[in-house]
């Protein structure tokens, strides 16, 4: 997808340490999606992008630093994601900046993140001691499956006749061969996707190929984990999917996107230990 000339991304960039919302740079969700063929006025999915930021601080009135891990909630229903770089110098513009108490920070930070987005943006803001780290072991491990790849770009095709209607059941599943490259700096991403769905099973091997099929395509994290949403919707037809990617974090944040087709897989605050 072409990008604007603005973005911020790869460029030499001087760092603000007084607040300024202006530093906040939008990245049309709408461009993207029509490239994977999505209605952008009828999202086949649900779902949200969690934004985790280990490196939050700022001055309360006595003058003295304070330090937060703070999770961002963005709908995916909103018109634009934020560019990665932006939001890193947003947060940082904080460092220097008084704040009357936890609440008001909150409200600001939701606030600009809403008006830039074009969304509801909740915010919740932990102690450092206090942030709650969870692991689900119920997911299956695709990566010792013995596969022969040879795809390296997005490949639909690896999924195609890879269900069998005769076994159906609830298949939780997970990998962390996902792997992206940023569609600005070429720089890797790297996640493990967790898959869950209810309907003819998968074939594994053929999933797992697909999912490595994605180790040299650009595309931003969200892009990627739709499409991979998309693809397995469409050619194996599941009554119910998540698709679910916890990225590692890069200056500071990490970013997880989440979709499917229900609430009924809400996942939950998962946190591997790449992250």
């Amino acid at each position: 997808m072409a990008l604007s000339d603005d973005i911020l991304l790869g460029k030499d960039t001087a760092y603000s340490f007084d607040y300024n919302p202006d530093l906040l740079f939008p990245v049309p969700r709408a461009q993207g999606r029509r490239e994977l063929g999505i209605n952008t006025d009828a999202l086949p999915f649900v779902g949200l992008d969690r934004w985790t930021a280990y490196e939050v601080s700022w001055l309360n009135s006595d003058g003295m630093p304070q330090v937060a891990i703070v999770d961002f909630l963005f709908e995916c229903t909103s018109e634009s994601l934020v560019e990665s770089k932006s939001f890193k110098l947003y947060l940082n513009s904080f460092n220097q900046t008084v704040m009357e108490s936890v609440a008001d920070l909150i409200k600001v930070l939701e606030k600009d993140l809403s008006v830039v987005s074009g969304g509801n943006v909740t915010v919740n803001l932990f102690g450092v001691d206090d942030y709650p780290i969870q692991t689900d072991e119920t997911f299956k491990c695709l990566d010792d499956i013995s596969v022969n790849c040879t795809q390296y770009e997005p490949d639909s095709g690896l999924l195609s006749g890879s269900v069998d209607l005769m076994k159906s059941g609830h298949y939780r599943l997970k990998s962390h061969l996902l792997r992206s490259l940023c569609p600005v700096t070429g720089q890797p991403d790297w996640a493990t996707v967790f898959i869950e769905y209810r309907g003819g099973i998968i074939n594994e091997s053929q999933l797992l190929a697909y999912i490595v099929s994605y180790r040299n395509h650009q595309g931003f994290h969200e892009q990627c984990v739709e499409q991979i949403y998309q693809d397995i919707s469409k050619l194996c037809k599941p009554d119910a999917l998540s698709v679910y990617a916890r990225y590692t974090r890069r200056g500071g944040l990490d970013i997880n996107p989440w979709r499917a087709n229900s609430m009924e897989f809400s996942p939950a605050v998962l946190r591997t230990s790449r992250q």
